[in-house]
């Protein structure tokens, strides 16, 4: 009768599964956001999805789209109840996903509450946005976190024409302390009506 040889089986390799690192942001204080931080964003953005857009001259949301793309900005105006119309000769869309190129921004011109479910839609964008900045008065902190969480710069109770007008100088011409103190010069944009931009030197 043949030996029942028991011994050791060798085990079977072990599969290593590569996975795409998460991005990381250190912890952002929303109560104050340094200067450096709100200009890199607004140099660094070249288009815009502003959500809540209104076709009322008077609504602080036409101004700032206004604002915006006269500073050089591709504004997409998001407004289902508007969709197919133009805002001051701009498309607008439905939802972000109709945008038909990458969004570099998504502007909320939404209450808090709804900023919640508007960041979401936007984390299901690909390639995602690299800013949610939330308007002034707006401000969801676990909607930003979900945001940082996946690599997203937050900004919120913001309005980039006030942040833009103050650091690059414009707002003083209103008596508006911009609270900067800087001996350069204000840089001009283009010609045509005076502006100021806020590529000037640092």
């Amino acid at each position: 009768m043949p030996r029942l040889v028991v011994g050791r089986h060798k085990a079977a390799p072990r599969r290593i599964v590569l996975r795409a690192p998460v991005a990381y942001l250190p912890a952002m204080n929303h109560d104050a956001y340094p200067d450096d931080y709100i200009r890199r964003i607004l140099k660094s953005v070249k288009t815009i999805a502003l959500v809540g857009a209104s076709q009322n001259p008077a609504r602080p949301s036409y101004i700032v789209t206004k604002y915006l793309s006269e500073r050089g900005y591709e504004v997409f105006p998001i407004n289902p109840g508007l969709a197919g119309q133009e805002i001051l000769g701009l498309p607008v869309h439905a939802r972000l996903a109709d945008v038909p190129k990458p969004i570099d921004m998504v502007e909320i011109f939404r209450n808090s509450a709804a900023a919640g479910p508007i960041t979401d839609e936007a984390l299901a964008l690909d390639p995602l946005p690299k800013v949610i900045w939330m308007q002034l008065s707006v401000r969801n902190d676990e909607a930003a976190k979900r945001a940082e969480a996946r690599g997203v710069e937050v900004v919120m109770n913001r309005c980039p024409k006030i942040e833009y007008g103050r650091l690059s100088g414009e707002i003083s011409w209103q008596g508006v302390n911009s609270r900067i103190l800087s001996a350069k010069k204000p840089a001009l944009a283009g010609r045509g009506v005076q502006k100021l931009t806020i590529n000037r030197p640092q």
